[in-house]
């Protein structure tokens, strides 16, 4: 795919870029597939799959308590516990505000260590890392923004959001629909949105601008980007995924250069 060949032109001395159909073939890729990446808040979006496995062996339900007063797993999955950004500051009532935290996240992750007995890290290895052949991926960190991984290994995981083996459609169906709607909040990097739509982790388009994704992406693309200059995103309407790795943080050239390129990037699937 030409397109691709638009990151190696990115100002970062590393790229890996990969498109991958949801029967899992890559279409095409661009740079080093196996070099790995730390992965910013694009962990999230491992770390968000792990909760659906463990929610589908009842290991934990959506409404058990976890958080702040009155706020619960699915609260702190959707970004509405309440925290703040990087503290366990509460800054509002659950489900009343869109409040990006990466503490929320952490909190996810004691939650589940707490109900299975199992570092988040090992739990999240044996139920999605390893069942997808991720070789190369791991969790060093926050379950937050902690993971590394490749182009290729993600490739995989994109492949999985798109043809569920790990948990069935409807949990994922249920993960990227969005959980609380209408609540306002700051999408970072890209500042206030009116309607700033997530569902169980997963980051949902709709309506937002601006945007890391392009203007052409259908309202219903998933996914995440990371600070560290990464992102994945999913169009169940182009029934593709897009992964991009770099290793430059996200700043205004990452806000300026990736929707173009995925504006490209649609174009060039819709009229192949």
């Amino acid at each position: 795919m030409k397109t691709l060949e638009q990151t190696q032109s990115w100002p970062a001395e590393n790229v890996s870029a990969a498109v991958i159909a949801a029967d899992g073939t890559v279409l095409g890729t661009a740079g080093d597939q196996q070099k790995r990446f730390p992965l910013a808040s694009v962990t999230k979006l491992l770390s968000a799959y792990a909760y659906q496995v463990a929610l589908e062996e009842e290991a934990l339900s959506l409404d058990d308590p976890a958080g702040p007063e009155n706020s619960t797993v699915r609260h702190l999955l959707a970004h509405t516990g309440g925290y703040d950004f990087g503290d366990r500051t509460v800054r509002y009532e659950p489900g009343t505000r869109r409040l990006y935290s990466n503490a929320g996240f952490e909190v996810l992750g004691e939650t589940l260590e707490h109900a299975t007995g199992i570092p988040f890290a090992d739990y999240l290895q044996e139920a999605v890392l390893a069942p997808l052949g991720m070789k190369d991926s791991s969790l060093e960190g926050s379950p937050a923004a902690g993971a590394v991984s490749t182009a290729a290994d993600l490739s995989r995981f994109a492949a999985e959001l798109q043809n569920p083996t790990l948990i069935s459609a409807d949990s994922l169906a249920a993960a990227t629909s969005v959980v609380f709607p209408g609540l306002a909040g700051v999408l970072p990097g890209f500042g206030r949105q009116k309607e700033n739509d997530w569902g169980l982790g997963f980051e949902i388009r709709n309506g937002k601008s601006p945007h890391w994704t392009g203007q052409d992406n259908s309202p219903k693309t998933f996914g995440h980007f990371g600070q560290s200059g990464t992102f994945l995103w999913v169009d169940p309407e182009l029934k593709t995924a897009a992964v991009a790795l770099t290793n430059r943080d996200f700043g205004p050239w990452a806000a300026e250069a990736w929707p173009l390129y995925n504006d490209a990037l649609v174009a060039e699937l819709r009229s192949s």
